[in-house]
Formats: structure tokens, sequence, C-alpha cells
């Protein structure tokens, strides 16, 4: 077996004009010098969606992709994006520290924006269709958890809590435009990392994403909420 090496670096740590790391042209750059320093891997920290506190072994889901990575200046060559609307918004005002807060009260107006703009395609039909088992419930729960302040889904009312079907078909019909908005923003994730993704294995650099674990505020508790009922029903001990 060859001996190898590498280096951690996490996707937020990248440089950036928009106040965080991204799957930018410095995510490229970064490759880059990995290959010509003789590296052979690239270690990342989970790229879940993060909640409070924005750890990354905290995420909402264990399918999806943090929103915060998505490349701002990519959706401006999509058309998507202005350089000008960018920069209306603040991301902080220091290149060596992540202001979290006005990240996250400037990036989902950018991507807002863009989801506006953007027209759906085969292409973009068929991610949905084959991520369905997994996006249509995280779409739906980001969008109701949105509705709600973003309070925990254990604060929610027992019809949504027990996920009783007419309160989640109410809840897709009266939400169908934000539901929409978080499988653009998967959509676009998942475009972005398999591009970087391939890119580094062509230049010989094999990524690793280290796994993550879910908060208790996050759809993989929520859809597993009433089999733990169920358990604690038939073993009280088990509480």
């Amino acid at each position: 077996m060859n001996r190898a090496s590498g280096v951690l670096l996490p996707v937020f740590s990248l440089p950036s004009k928009y106040g965080i790391g991204c799957f930018s042209k410095e995510a490229y750059q970064f490759v880059d010098q990995l290959r010509e320093a003789g590296q052979s891997y690239w270690q990342i920290l989970p790229l879940g969606p993060t909640g409070y506190g924005d750890s990354p072994y905290q995420s909402f889901s264990t399918y999806a992709g943090n929103p915060y990575f998505i490349d701002l200046e990519t959706l401006i060559k999509e058309d998507l994006l202005t350089k000008k609307e960018c920069k209306e918004y603040d991301f902080g005002d220091k290149a060596e520290f992540i202001n979290y807060e006005k990240i996250y009260y400037s990036r989902f107006k950018a991507l807002k924006k863009a989801f506006e703009r953007f027209e759906k395609d085969e292409v973009y039909d068929n991610f949905v269709k084959e991520n369905a088992h997994w996006l249509d419930d995280y779409s739906l729960y980001m969008a109701i958890k949105d509705s709600k302040g973003g309070i925990s889904w254990n604060e929610w009312e027992d019809a949504l809590k027990n996920r009783e079907e007419t309160a989640l078909e109410n809840a897709r019909e009266e939400l169908a435009e934000e539901i929409d908005f978080y499988k653009f923003q998967q959509y676009e994730f998942d475009k972005q990392w398999s591009q970087l993704h391939a890119y580094a294995n062509k230049q010989g650099i094999i990524t690793v994403v280290m796994s993550c674990t879910c908060a208790l505020n996050a759809i993989r508790f929520l859809r597993n909420y009433l089999n733990i009922l169920s358990i604690i029903c038939q073993y009280p001990d088990y509480k």
C-alpha cells in the first residue's frame, strides 16, 4: 500500500469575497495547490446545512447540502444574479472571520433573488425526481420551520409533529413556493459540488467528507418521532 498525505480544510475556511468559503474559484485553486504540493487528499468537514451555532456537526439533514457553500459568482455567470446585487448585501467586512449572523440574513436573500429568475428544465426535474426520497421531506420541513419563525419541530402543533397527512398536504399547498426554493438550493449545491468533486478527482485529489451527526432540530428526528413514541409506549422504562 502506497503512503499518501493530505490536508484538512473546511470549505467555509476558503477565501471568499462574500463572507464565507464556498465552491468558488478559490476552491479550485486550493485543489491545484494540493496537486502541486504532492498531496493526495482533501479532507472536508461535513457539508450539511447548519442550524443554531452553525456547527457542521449539527445538521438539519444527512442528505442536504449547506446553501452557504453555493458560489454566488457562478450564479452571476448563469444570469441568476448580478455583481451589483451581490454588492448590496452585507456579508461581513472582516476577511479573517465569518459573521454568521450577517451571512444568515444576506445569503438567503441573494439565493431567493436567484431562485426567482431560475427557470426549471429537464435537468432540474430529473434531479428533483431522483432525490425525491429525501428532498421532498427536507424541503417541506424547512419551509414549515421558516413559517414558524425557526422554532424546533418538537414545538409544532401535534398534527404536523405527528405527520398527519391532512396537515402535511395543507402545508404543501400553502408553502409551495418556499418548498421549491429549498429544492432549488439543493439543486445548485449538488451541481456545484459535483463539478468541484470531479475537478479534484481529475487532478488526482481524493475528497474525503467527514460524516455528520444530526441535531435534534432535524428532519431525521421528526421522521422517526412516531417510531420513538411507539418504543416508549411499549417499553416505558426506555425513557
